[in-house]
């Protein structure tokens, strides 16, 4: 599918009718139709076109979410799990109509097991704000995506981010799911012990698979001790692929980094117009280490080192939280700074993730491939679990740059597949890279199709997402 050319499912117009009623009769001003409201709750994060849902509930508990379910199912109508709106890959369109459930006032922090280093939270709650309410307590939750995500929402999209070649991803982090099924059913997946071998792994299965399967209400997340010493800092290279070296040297050595990102000369460029960092317009490695105050010392030399082998360096790294704190959200607004890079434009955000090992040829071939297309699309990657990002920048209005765009995106994926990656490291699916699954699972989504059919006869869960369009259609 052309990321330019979504198109809209049947709408089962009867039954949609049917359901607003019910619902504006049951949540009253938890139940909006406006279209301004309507349309924030489509994509509205990147270049793929807003598909607005026909009302949004507002909902404040399990109980609610399942009212929600059955109402949609006894009339055959698509409903679509809505957390803060920050996925990239339309995962919140509505392209059968529908009504959107929106989770963010679920926000209670349910439970903390300071001595399991566990805690329970409703879906709506998001990552900062469950950081904030630990910090007293000396526990922090890890996985930090950039956005301020609701933790219900990184668990449907099995997010990851920075921090993931320390900590892992959503699909590591989560010990239980409380979900609510396509007939308004509830199930807990698990309990909190850290490991059972009872049953299929009904957690993993819901842990991404993006409200296709069931609606999260609750999930149970593993806990990390704040570190007594946190190291920092930035290591410019004279190329990419000296950095990718640098990268892959430092995990096979097994130094415990906590955080090792990459941006390329034209991302570094962007930042330092942006954020007004003094550091080389360049390659750069972005690195955080975590433990005691003797270790990432050592961490932090030690990486020093295997920089100035690949002609790297100097390693400029500091303790001061200050410091650190400016160099990450500089990174976090990678996505702001490179919109400078070309005023105006639209962003098509996409990523890959390839084995480390073929990291710098994958980064090298996608430089290749933006520079003999004419793009403007800057890099930027937690390349220590080798996943990578680029900002295609284009005009919305000019049907040649989105061709560029869209072709590009296609050989980004398949290049990654072919080097026994993924298509899509931590994006997710979504409606931009459905056409991009049987190349990546083959008969796997065979499979996916026989799954969903089990859970979701009628196909009401945000339809559209994830398995190919072509295959599914909304009961009517």
């Amino acid at each position: 599918m052309a990321l330019s050319d979504l198109k809209a499912m049947a709408r089962n117009e009867a039954g949609i009718a049917a359901a607003l009623g019910i619902l504006k009769q049951q949540f009253g001003e938890r139940f909006q139709t406006g279209q301004s409201i309507r349309e924030q709750h489509g994509h509205t994060t990147t270049y793929l076109p807003n598909q607005a849902p026909d009302g949004v509930v507002f909902a404040e508990s399990t109980a609610d979410v399942q009212e929600v379910v059955r109402v949609c199912a006894a009339h055959r109508v698509p409903v679509i799990a809505f957390g803060t709106g920050t996925s990239l890959e339309g995962h919140v369109n509505a392209p059968a109509g529908g009504i959107s459930l929106d989770t963010s006032r679920m926000d209670k922090i349910v439970s903390v097991n300071t001595d399991d280093l566990d805690c329970t939270v409703e879906a709506g709650v998001t990552r900062e704000a469950l950081n904030n309410y630990l910090r007293d307590t000396g526990l922090f939750f890890p996985i930090d995506p950039g956005a301020n995500a609701s933790l219900g929402g990184m668990a449907a999209t099995r997010a990851s981010g920075t921090n993931a070649v320390r900590y892992g991803t959503m699909r590591e982090n989560v010990l239980s799911l409380r979900a609510v099924m396509a007939d308004g059913s509830e199930v807990v997946t698990s309990h909190r012990a850290r490991k059972s071998s009872a049953g299929y792994d009904l957690t993993r299965l819901l842990v991404g698979s993006e409200g296709t399967l069931g609606i999260i209400t609750e999930v149970t997340l593993r806990l990390q001790g704040i570190p007594q010493a946190i190291s920092g800092g930035v290591c410019p290279f004279p190329t990419v692929e000296a950095a990718c070296q640098a990268v892959i040297t430092t995990i096979q050595m097994g130094i415990p980094v906590a955080r090792i990102e990459l941006v390329n000369a034209l991302q570094m460029r962007a930042m330092k117009n942006y954020s007004k960092l003094g550091y080389p317009e360049s390659p750069c490695l972005f690195l955080e280490f975590h433990g005691s105050d003797a270790s990432v010392a050592e961490q932090a030399e030690s990486f020093g080192e295997i920089a100035t082998e690949y002609g790297g360096g100097p390693f400029l790294w500091t303790t001061v939280a200050e410091e650190r704190a400016k160099l990450w959200k500089a990174r976090h607004d990678a996505y702001w700074a490179s919109q400078t890079l070309r005023p105006g434009a639209r962003a098509l955000s996409t990523d890959a993730c390839v084995p480390i090992s073929r990291l710098a040829e994958c980064i090298a071939e996608t430089e290749a491939d933006i520079a003999r297309l004419g793009l403007i699309a800057p890099i930027v990657g937690h390349v220590g679990d080798g996943n990578f990002h680029t900002l295609v920048l284009m005009d919305p209005n000019d049907p040649a740059d989105i061709g560029r765009a869209e072709e590009f995106v296609k050989r980004l994926a398949e290049r990654a597949i072919s080097m026994d990656g993924t298509s899509t490291g931590e994006h997710g699916i979504g409606q931009g890279k459905m056409g991009l699954m049987e190349r990546e699972h083959g008969h796997g989504v065979q499979v996916m199709r026989a799954i969903k059919a089990a859970l979701d006869p009628q196909n009401i869960l945000n339809p559209g997402k994830v398995l190919p369009a072509a295959e599914q259609s909304t009961g009517h």
